[in-house]
């Protein structure tokens, strides 16, 4: 054999494209693709969700007011056929809904006068106190912020935004009527809607279709009545507590207490600052005070009694997550995002949980042994 032919050496074989995928950095490199991929996709829904929003957030509340409503719809539905329950129903809800916001503006239109008076009477005070020391705050200042806030009511700039006011009116018309459209058809037929939508499906995954929808209804419905409860509570101690103290407009500021518990975490104290103020301007700092005291004390109250009994089976989230949920509502939805998020997050933590199997109830403790009775 010739000697060139011997110390000849070979070349490195190039690794294949298996070998390139299957090593730990293509296995590092897949998965990351992967990742990426479904980040794309979940941001393109969330942007179509958004665009379309109009339709999906009536769908929602739908959704979420018919869940709560599938227990009187069932025990309706014994005694009468399936389309008078709905009307029924549907019927009463706007009824009462429709009376409380009429007792809301008779109360407004009938303490405005008073309430107006005490406001400019409040000011004149808040005037007169920080122009003296420390804060020796000159006339020239607060007539500056007049004239500002004067001017910026006759640009150009409010009447654009009066304008958009008009029509986000007209958008929360329509959503209401839509939404109000699609409760009648989810309440009389929400379960026939559900089946036809498992039709594709069968064996284990229709199954699993099955416990998500009722685990979705169960959880929407625990959460809107136990949230309704702990708001009923809350807002006849504060509205009971500002009527006592002779607060103005005491019925409206309990409605608002009612309707701002839905947003966790922040609503009760939005609702609370709005009742202080409305009382450090009409009856003086010392009941002002005292209001924000009850308030204190009313959510002292929710979060260490009632949250936990009422709200233990229907809203098992970490501060955090529903800190993080309200974030991320309110950017995507405003405020109606904002009072969504926490139960489609409770929704979507609950289907978690009974995704491969229906969630077990806790084990019962066990009863201590009995020691044998002596001889």
């Amino acid at each position: 054999m010739p000697a060139e032919m011997i110390d000849q050496p070979t070349a490195p074989s190039r690794p294949s494209l298996r070998d390139m995928l299957t090593d730990k950095f293509g296995q590092v490199a897949l998965r990351s693709g992967q990742i990426i991929v479904v980040l794309v996709l979940a941001a393109a829904v969330v942007f179509a969700l958004v665009q379309l929003k109009l339709v999906v957030i009536p769908v929602l509340i739908a959704l979420i007011l018919a869940s709560a409503l599938s227990p009187v719809i069932t025990v309706m539905r014994k005694h009468v056929s399936a389309g008078l329950a709905t009307w029924i129903t549907l019927v009463a809800g706007i009824l009462i809904f429709g009376g409380i916001i009429a007792l809301i503006v008779f109360a407004v239109e009938g303490q405005w006068n008073d309430l107006s008076t005490s406001a400019v009477e409040g000011v004149n005070q808040l005037q007169q106190f920080v122009q003296g020391p420390p804060f020796n705050v000159g006339q020239e200042q607060f007539t500056s912020a007049r004239d500002a806030v004067v001017g910026f009511l006759t640009s150009s700039q409010f009447g654009t935004g009066a304008i958009a006011s008009v029509s986000a009116a007209g958008s929360v018309i329509t959503g209401a009527v839509l939404a109000i459209v699609i409760l009648f058809f989810f309440l009389k037929d929400g379960d026939r809607i559900w089946a036809f939508f498992l039709r594709p499906f069968h064996g284990y995954r229709h199954d699993r279709g099955v416990r998500i929808g009722r685990t979705a209804v169960k959880t929407f419905g625990g959460y809107v009545r136990g949230t309704a409860i702990v708001a009923f509570v809350d807002a006849v101690c504060i509205g009971a507590g500002a009527a006592v103290l002779g607060v103005p407009l005491a019925l409206p500021l309990a409605v608002i207490v009612f309707l701002t518990a839905f947003i966790p975490i922040i609503g009760a104290t939005l609702a609370g600052v709005l009742a202080a103020l409305v009382a450090l301007v009409a009856n003086g700092p010392f009941i002002a005070l005292i209001v924000i005291l009850i308030v204190v004390a009313v959510n002292q109250l929710e979060g260490n009694l009632l949250q936990p009994v009422v709200m233990a089976n229907s809203l098992k989230l970490h501060p955090l997550v529903i800190l993080v949920a309200l974030t991320a509502g309110t950017i995507l939805g405003g405020i109606v995002g904002a009072v969504l998020a926490v139960p489609i997050a409770a929704v979507a933590w609950a289907t978690i949980k009974v995704w491969n199997h229906a969630e077990r109830p806790a084990p019962a403790d066990p009863e201590p042994e009995k020691e044998p009775a002596e001889a």
